[in-house]
């Protein structure tokens, strides 16, 4: 598998395979799965893909204590982006994409307070994915979550410990930093008023694009989340143009992205 970065949360370039089943509540969600991952931004992680700015209705666990932004910029210390999911899935119908995983939120808020981290709210997500082997897309539902009060280890063990538990070839995780700190590597955009119809559209008419960037996500109330290399900041500004963004209006956070297996 090609680890880069996919444009979020969650959502990554897609390696295509049978594996094995998902968690208990993925399987109700809809039967048997096969083996895949998610993201929100690069190595088919465990999607990937939402993040920090304003929530979604569907934000779990608002009413929990988060970490300061950066610089005010609105963002959560740390994100991950993960999923249950081990299915491929290229019917935007399929009824597996409904899932509010709740109990997957549950479990993972569970992971990450019992290895010393807090847990803030997180964000249901729909990926949409370009997979290079199959020549068309994907979809997968996850969730972001945001952790604050970790380091940089412990958040790597957070991660290892979700991509284990739910048989994922990796987790994305990303870390809010400044714009010039030695450790930045990666950008997160967010932009509102995106569908998840659009996303498909624009990747399916932009090869570049979905080659480099391979996919991303957007929460139920419409909102874009992609997260990209620094060095490919020019080429999501023009993919985000062509969804139909004001640059605007969309917000970017810089930080250190990794993908954990």
């Amino acid at each position: 598998m090609k680890r880069r970065l996919r444009i979020l949360v969650a959502v990554g370039v897609l390696t295509l395979g049978a594996g094995s089943a998902g968690s208990a509540e993925a399987a109700g969600a809809g039967g048997a799965r096969t083996a895949n991952t998610a993201g929100a931004g690069g190595a088919r992680t465990a999607n990937t893909a939402g993040a920090g700015g304003p929530r979604t209705p569907d934000v779990a666990g608002a009413g929990l204590p988060g970490a300061a932004a950066p610089a005010g910029r609105g963002c959560p210390s740390a994100d991950v982006f993960a999923t249950p999911n081990t299915a491929v899935i290229t019917d935007p119908a399929d009824p597996r994409l409904r899932t509010r995983l709740t109990r997957f939120d549950r479990e993972v808020r569970g992971i990450i307070r019992a290895n010393g981290a807090l847990p803030g709210p997180s964000t249901l997500l729909d990926g949409v994915f370009w997979s290079g082997e199959l020549r068309q897309t994907t979809y997968e539902r996850s969730r972001e979550f945001d952790v604050a009060h970790f380091n940089r280890a412990g958040l790597h063990h957070i991660a290892a410990v979700i991509a284990k538990q739910y048989h994922q070839e990796s987790v994305l995780t990303f870390r809010c930093l400044t714009r010039t700190s030695p450790e930045t590597d990666a950008v997160e955009i967010q932009a509102p008023g995106i569908s998840v119809a659009r996303l498909h559209d624009a990747l399916v008419a932009d090869p570049k694009a979905r080659e480099v960037l391979g996919g991303g996500s957007v929460t139920l109330d419409g909102r874009l989340v992609l997260i990209a290399p620094v060095a490919d900041l020019p080429l999501a500004r023009r993919f985000t143009h062509s969804l139909g963004v004001d640059w605007k209006s969309a917000q970017v956070r810089y930080g250190d992205a990794e993908f954990v297996s």
